[in-house]
């Protein structure tokens, strides 16, 4: 072994603890960095000489060290967690807040909300009973009618609008997943190529990483690291990214709310561009969450919650047009004329959005019984009855607004715990990968006393040498 070789030992440490502080460095620089994960250079000792032969010499000790590897303190379980705890929360918070913006929508209970205009409305028709001669009581029991009949109409077209934002919703958000799609794509070409080159990519990871975290938060994505170091991301069960190739989605079936509350009615869903007949099997991530707010209605009340909101507001206008009409057609008017029906329907709208009031004349209002003379009221007593009774339209629509409460309630806690879990998981992810500055401190004084004890040594060599270079053999003279 060399004298000098102790100069290349010593060097080897100088520029090992370098790079070790570099890392350190990188590592403190990037704390607050929203997606970085700290990275860790592994020191290995070069060992001395590892074939003998005839004229080598080996002391037993090594020839210095140096970084084997720069590595990515990332936990591919933890980050797998991570995106599945996205996922579902993702997916029940876009049906939480869908319920919560229905459930403003309705306005109940409040002195606007339809419960209300329901109970002046019946009001107003025991006050026609009670005074069939007066015309103000008449005027008042037309404009109250109308108001139900708008308010039930405002509430339909709200649910309509709310669907139509939610489809330009999902629409955007697939927009977002293809970008992203095409961005992991790119990565994976570039991290590809620098780790065939023996290089590192961590940073490019990182960014890699959180374009997948946004993908499970959207349509529940999961992810596979290839040997190469790309990644595949599936969907589905299929592959939206292998490697550098990328398929698209596009949003396909009902593009109005009127062919989602039609007869069967149509659904939302997300396909593949390739293949548009096959729909994407999304299990979680708010684009789920979103389609399963855009579904139709299907009987049960397990539908659509805009849908099955809608076919309720029907059902709830049928049900005061035919209990009205009914009793108020068996009805007489003042001048002894059948009264026929005090509401009506515009051919071709919903219901809720084409009940109106059938009558412009106060006086037409028939409030008396068949033969019971013109100040008879019974009729309106009995129509205005209709509000208190069990199988009446207030307590179909009461049956509306406390089933959507509990359904909002219970979609709320749901998401509430979802959110927790996923809460959860990033705080496990974060104490595997967040970079900690206390640790990177202790880890930068450390590799700053070795490069001191590294240059203490190739100080004491160079002492060595100069002794045997310029003092050797000048004694006596």
């Amino acid at each position: 072994m060399s004298t000098f070789s102790g100069l290349g030992t010593a060097l080897s440490s100088l520029i090992a603890q370098r790079q070790a502080l570099d890392v350190a460095g990188q590592n403190v620089a990037n704390a607050n960095t929203v997606g970085y994960t700290r990275q860790r250079a592994t020191f290995s000792s070069v060992s001395g000489v590892q074939v003998p032969s005839l004229f080598s010499t080996n002391n037993g000790a090594g020839q210095g060290t140096r970084i084997s590897s720069v590595d990515r303190l990332a936990d591919v379980f933890l980050d797998a967690k991570l995106r599945v705890a996205t996922s579902s929360s993702s997916y029940l918070t876009a049906r939480a807040e869908a319920y919560s913006t229905l459930e403003s929508s309705l306005g109940e209970p409040s002195e606007t909300g339809l419960s209300t205009q329901l109970s002046d409305m019946w009001a107003a028709w025991q006050e026609v009973g009670n005074y069939p001669d007066k015309s103000s009581s008449r005027a008042v029991l037309l404009e109250s009618s109308r108001a139900v009949a708008q308010r039930i109409g405002t509430l339909y077209s709200d649910v309509r609008t709310q669907w139509v934002q939610a489809r330009q919703t999902t629409v955007a958000l697939v927009d977002q997943v293809n970008g992203a799609a095409a961005s992991i794509a790119d990565l994976n070409g570039r991290i590809a190529a620098i780790t065939a080159s023996g290089a590192t990519a961590h940073e490019l990871a990182d960014e890699r990483d959180l374009l997948v975290n946004q993908l499970s938060s959207l349509v529940g994505a999961v992810a596979d690291v290839r040997p190469d170091g790309s990644l595949d991301v599936m969907v589905g069960g299929n592959a939206l990214v292998r490697g550098t190739r990328v398929s698209t989605l596009s949003i396909a079936g009902a593009t109005a709310f009127d062919q989602v509350t039609a007869t069967p009615g149509q659904s939302v869903s997300v396909v593949w561009s390739e293949r548009p007949t096959q729909a994407v099997a999304l299990t979680g991530g708010r684009v789920a969450g979103q389609l399963s707010v855009l579904a139709p209605a299907d009987g049960t009340g397990a539908g659509g919650p805009l849908a099955e909101t809608a076919a309720r507001l029907d059902a709830v206008a049928t049900s005061i047009a035919t209990q009205v009409n009914g009793l108020h057609s068996t009805a007489v008017r003042a001048d002894g004329t059948p009264g026929g029906d005090f509401f009506t329907f515009t051919p071709g709208l919903p219901a809720a959005l084409g009940l109106s009031v059938a009558l412009d004349d106060p006086t037409h209002i028939a409030v008396a019984a068949a033969g019971a003379g013109a100040l008879d009221g019974s009729i309106a007593d009995v129509i205005g009855s209709l509000g208190t009774s069990a199988t009446g339209p207030d307590s179909e629509w009461s049956t509306v607004v406390v089933d959507l409460g509990v359904r909002a309630a219970g979609a709320g806690s749901r998401a509430k715990v979802a959110e927790a879990a996923r809460s959860t998981a990033v705080q496990q992810q974060l104490a595997q990968a967040s970079v900690d500055t206390d640790e990177e401190s202790v880890n930068m004084l450390a590799f700053q006393r070795a490069y001191e004890g590294a240059a203490r040594v190739l100080t004491a060599i160079d002492e060595m040498l100069d002794t045997l270079i310029n003092r050797t053999g000048v004694v006596g003279r």
